[in-house]
């Protein structure tokens, strides 16, 4: 069976999608749509801006999501999943890949979703941080343990975990973690504490946009980074998007689930080649690629 998996935040760079526009008239249709919805040119940073315009978030998450939605479209009858998955952002790419939402739909939530974070994160200096090389458990426990907030926010392979708070209590956890035998525990360049109780004000705003926006029964099953295990009912799908902000990305146990219910192969649409490298150190035995344009 092949699972499809659509990348997150951290993916971009400049030129991407450029190959696309320039080769593929379904490309060029949908890139320039998304001008319009947008109500600014993300093409014209998506293809020779800096990497500093495309870091700012409300860039940043139309342009990954644009890049993996419009390559799947590209690819037409090639792109044949039996099971979809997405990390962070990437969830939103796959909803638009097997039916859930159509693109234009996907695209309004992408740029809603990207403003309500960047907003939430003006309201209180707030950050990450990576660590290496402790049990999901240790990291659980300090967190658990240290003053303020501070949450497991991405669980992407074992053994490396994303945690996401307050500036002080995630330094405070980072120093704990080290003594606590962390390879490493290392701040991140974020705009803010995704995937943390901290998003609280983005999630109830997504969540108004969400529940005025259309879902349809998806084509195939969806592994959520909430739930972990496959979805059908665009019910769940609705109220586990709207959950997602607030609640941390379990990226190892959804694929762990995935090749339980059959997975063989996973291939990553969009930019970079992130989650195939997780996915290779969450289950060494499942094949990985690239979604390949013909």
């Amino acid at each position: 069976m092949n699972a499809y998996i659509f990348p997150g935040q951290g993916a971009q760079f400049v030129g991407m999608g450029l190959d696309l526009y320039e080769n593929h008239a379904i490309a060029q249709e949908h890139f320039e749509k998304a001008n319009e919805i947008l109500g600014f040119s993300i093409t014209d940073i998506m293809f020779e801006g800096t990497a500093e315009d495309l870091k700012q978030t409300k860039v940043t998450q139309p342009a990954i999501f644009l890049h993996s939605v419009i390559m799947s479209k590209v690819m037409r009858d090639n792109f044949k999943p039996d099971m979809v998955a997405g990390h962070s952002l990437g969830e939103f790419s796959a909803l638009v890949a097997n039916g859930t939402l159509n693109f234009e739909d996907g695209l309004k939530l992408v740029s809603q979703r990207a403003l309500a974070m960047q907003k939430a994160c003006e309201i209180q200096d707030s950050t990450m941080a990576a660590v290496l090389g402790l049990a999901d458990e240790v990291v659980e426990k300090i967190c658990e343990e240290t003053e303020g907030v501070v949450v497991p926010a991405n669980y992407n392979c074992p053994g490396q975990l994303v945690v996401s708070g307050e500036i002080e209590a995630v330094n405070t956890a980072c120093e704990k973690l080290k003594e606590a035998g962390a390879r490493r525990a290392l701040l991140l360049p974020v705009g803010g504490a995704f995937h943390s109780p901290l998003m609280e004000p983005a999630r109830e705003e997504l969540a108004a946009a969400i529940e005025n926006t259309n879902f349809r029964e998806p084509n195939c099953p969806i592994y959520q980074n909430v739930t972990t295990t496959a979805v059908t009912v665009y019910n769940d799908v609705k109220e586990n998007l709207i959950a997602q902000l607030t609640a941390p990305v379990k990226w190892t146990q959804s694929v762990q689930n995935m090749v339980q219910d059959g997975a063989k192969s996973f291939v990553e649409v969009g930019p970079g080649k992130v989650l195939q490298g997780l996915v290779r150190k969450i289950e060494p035995s499942v094949e990985t690629s690239s979604a390949i344009i013909e």
